[in-house]
């Protein structure tokens, strides 16, 4: 991934609640096929990839539920909102993920959405397990005493 400094590096849509509800076992970064309407509507940073996930169909990687705006000067030419779209990864890494979405409780959660250095729309994507509700309260007791560690540090 690019670093932050990169003009062409920026964030559209990132999952931040992945992390709380699942834990990432490894993580991969794929290409996304577009429309025009598209890009332009993730240009202007309209998009939410929380409710969307990853899956393995018909020896192909897809983004289910992932939301892009409408691109309003579009018109005619727009496309939908919700659709289905394709993920770009290598034979390798669809065999990998493949094997790991079979194997009980793994799933695909996508992680974050962004233009790389070279201005192209990237995901990445995490094999994931599913938390239970006592490891969600773990990681929030973790969390928050981070916090209150960093405001004794700061106050003292």
């Amino acid at each position: 991934m690019a670093t932050k400094s990169d003009p062409n590096y920026k964030v559209i849509a990132e999952n931040r609640r992945a992390r709380f509800d699942y834990f990432i076992e490894s993580d991969l970064e794929v290409g996304i096929m577009l429309t025009g309407s598209e890009v332009k509507s993730l240009r202007t940073g309209q998009s939410n990839i929380a409710d969307s996930y990853a899956s393995v169909e018909g020896g192909e990687l897809w983004l289910i539920n992932g939301y892009i705006a409408p691109y309003t000067q579009a018109g005619v030419f727009g496309h939908e909102e919700r659709r289905r779209r394709k993920l770009l990864v290598s034979r390798k890494e669809l065999a990998r993920l493949w094997q790991a979405v079979g194997r009980e409780g793994m799933t695909l959660v996508p992680l974050v959405m962004y233009f790389n250095h070279r201005g192209r729309v990237k995901l990445k994507i995490g094999v994931a397990k599913g938390k239970k509700q006592a490891d969600k309260r773990a990681t929030e007791a973790a969390r928050d005493w981070s916090r209150q560690k960093q405001r004794l540090l700061k106050q003292g």
